[in-house]
């Protein structure tokens, strides 16, 4: 039965919003998002509409510097959401001295468009930004991607998938991210290699619509191989949206491949647990915690009270 639940939920966060959030969390979920202390920049134009960074830096930054950096992309099931959604993790990392943004991107209900232009404009984040690596203090090899839910994938994506690059940017600046720290992320949304674990659905048909390609293309679990960067998953063991049997499988197929994927389960955590503003916000605070020392063991961020690398 656990098994017949794992692209059923996939479905189901391809047709999902934010739903009914909690009161201190709609103020992150407006278009436009409001974003105070940001510096904007636009990183892609495509038919007309411009798609923004908005960069936090930290208190003492200098043009001269080559910190690390971290991209965020929000989540609504790749037909809504707001770039606020990861304010408060914004301002977190810039406080412990990275440059850390929040990406828009085009979605479903503004801009009519299927997963794989989602994926093309988080590609094109993530190009923008080692591009301008030198103008944001930034180093160009210490760029990580995050996100949550449909963001999570898109993070995902960046770091594993291949293709789907913005035809008209130049493709010798890498799009891949150095690093990925995931929330509730989408990770599997095929059935090849897992037809006796996943039992065909009526609806598959549907899903490869809302993709806009077929579902390997976009399915980070189907692009695992030796030598893929480091990441963190953060999942809630009661997901409804998307199982916690799909990133055990991920995390799984990651570690077999030799990479380093470390899952960290919340027992009894619904989708979304890790937002600003949830309960108590004890899970904010661990997320951010354990996401932390991620990046001090990998290198990214120096342990607090020391000088940044």
């Amino acid at each position: 039965m656990q098994n017949r639940i794992i692209l059923a939920g996939v479905f189901v966060c391809c047709v999902a919003t934010f739903g009914q959030a909690p009161a201190a969390e709609v103020g992150r979920l407006r278009y436009p998002p409001e974003m105070p202390g940001a510096e904007v920049k636009v990183y892609k134009k495509v038919d007309n509409v411009e798609l923004k960074l908005y960069i936090y830096k930290p208190a003492d930054w200098k043009p001269a510097d080559r910190r690390s950096a971290i991209v965020f992309f929000f989540g609504g099931g790749w037909q809504s959401g707001s770039p606020a959604q990861f304010r408060p993790q914004c301002e977190y990392f810039a406080g412990r001295g990275m440059v850390a943004m929040a990406a828009d991107y085009r979605v479903g209900s503004r801009h009519n468009v299927k997963v794989a232009d989602c994926v093309a404009d988080a590609k094109s984040a993530i190009r923008w930004v080692r591009q301008h690596a030198a103008e944001l203090g930034v180093d160009p090899q210490k760029i990580v991607a995050s996100g949550g839910s449909a963001g999570g994938h898109l993070a995902a994506c960046t770091v594993m998938v291949p293709d789907l690059e913005a035809p008209e940017e130049d493709h010798t600046i890498s799009s891949q991210a150095n690093a990925a720290i995931l929330f509730n992320p989408v990770l599997i949304l095929s059935r090849e290699g897992l037809k006796d674990r996943v039992p065909r659905q009526d609806w598959e048909e549907r899903l490869r619509e809302r993709l806009g390609t077929e579902p390997k293309a976009v399915s980070p679990y189907h692009h695992i191989r030796a030598g893929l960067p480091p990441m963190i998953i953060f999942h809630g063991t009661a997901d409804s949206t998307v199982p916690f049997e799909t990133i055990r499988l991920f995390a799984e197929a990651m570690k077999k491949a030799g990479n380093r994927c470390e899952l960290v389960p919340f027992e009894g955590a619904a989708h979304g647990f890790f937002n600003f503003g949830r309960g108590d916000n004890s899970a904010y605070q661990k997320t951010l915690e354990l996401a932390d020392k991620f990046l001090v063991e990998i290198g990214f961020l120096a342990p607090k009270g020391q000088s940044q690398p």
